[in-house]
C-alpha cells in the first residue's frame, strides 16, 4: 500500500503544530475563513509557520475569498498551498497561480462530475462531507463509494468528512486515498487538539502500513 500521507487541519495553537509534527504530520491546514470556528487571523498563522521546521507542508483555507487577498495571505503566512473550499470557478484557480487544492462536499454521484473541469489545473482534491449551510469540518462522514468514483479522474484524492483513529482504517481499506485530512476527529474543541487523539490516528495509519508491507 502507498504510504497515506496525513493532514491536520484547523490548527490555531503553536503547541498543537509542533506536536503534529513531532508526530510526523505531513501537512498543517490554517482556516482564513472568517465563519469557521477554527479561524486563524494570518499574523497568528505566520508566528507559528516560522516555529516549524522545512519539509511540512503548511496548507490555507480559503471560502469564496478575492484572489488579491489569497495571494496576499498565502505570501504573508508562508503557505506551501491553499485550500478552496468555496464555489471558485475553473478560471479562478488558473489566475491565482498557486497550489491548489479544490475540496469538493460529496452528496451523490453527479456532485463527481463537476470535479472533471478542474482536471489538469489543481494539485487535489479533498472530498467531504456535504451538510447544507457549511463549508466543511462538519465532523459528519459520506459514501466512501463516491470517493473511489471520484479517484478514476486521475487527481490525487484527499479524503475528509469525520475521519478519526477509530474509521481510519475503514476509511483508507474503501478508498486508498493518497491522503487523509482531520480536523474535528483530533479535537477537544473547535480549534484546540487532542494530543491522545492524534497520537491514536498517527499509530494506527502506521500500523496498517506496517501490515501490508
Amino acid at each position: 500500500m502507498m504510504r497515506v500521507r496525513i493532514k491536520i487541519c484547523g490548527i490555531t495553537r503553536p503547541e498543537d503544530a509542533r506536536k503534529a509534527v513531532e508526530l510526523g504530520i505531513d501537512a498543517l491546514g490554517f482556516n482564513f475563513y472568517p465563519g469557521s470556528p477554527r479561524y486563524i487571523s494570518p499574523r497568528k498563522a505566520k508566528a507559528i509557520s516560522r516555529q516549524l521546521p522545512p519539509f511540512v507542508s503548511l496548507i490555507g483555507v480559503f471560502v469564496n475569498e478575492k484572489e488579491e487577498i489569497i495571494r496576499e495571505i498565502a505570501a504573508f503566512s508562508l503557505l506551501n498551498a491553499v485550500q478552496l473550499h468555496g464555489e471558485e470557478s475553473p478560471e479562478f484557480v488558473d489566475t491565482l497561480n498557486l497550489p491548489v487544492i479544490k475540496a469538493f462536499r460529496i452528496k451523490e454521484e453527479r456532485d463527481i462530475e463537476q470535479m472533471k473541469n478542474f482536471s489538469g489545473k489543481v494539485k487535489a482534491f479533498l472530498l467531504d462531507a456535504y451538510t447544507p449551510g457549511q463549508k466543511g469540518g462538519t465532523g459528519k462522514t459520506f459514501n466512501w463509494e463516491l470517493a473511489r468514483k471520484a479517484k478514476e479522474l486521475g487527481v490525487p484524492i484527499i479524503l475528509a468528512g469525520g475521519i478519526n483513529a477509530g474509521n481510519v482504517h475503514e476509511a483508507i481499506q474503501a478508498v486508498h486515498p493518497y491522503a487523509v485530512d482531520v480536523a474535528s476527529g483530533v479535537e477537544k474543541e473547535p480549534g484546540i487538539k487532542d494530543f491522545s487523539e492524534m497520537e491514536k490516528l498517527v499509530n494506527r495509519i502506521k500500523e496498517m502500513e506496517n501490515e501490508i508491507s
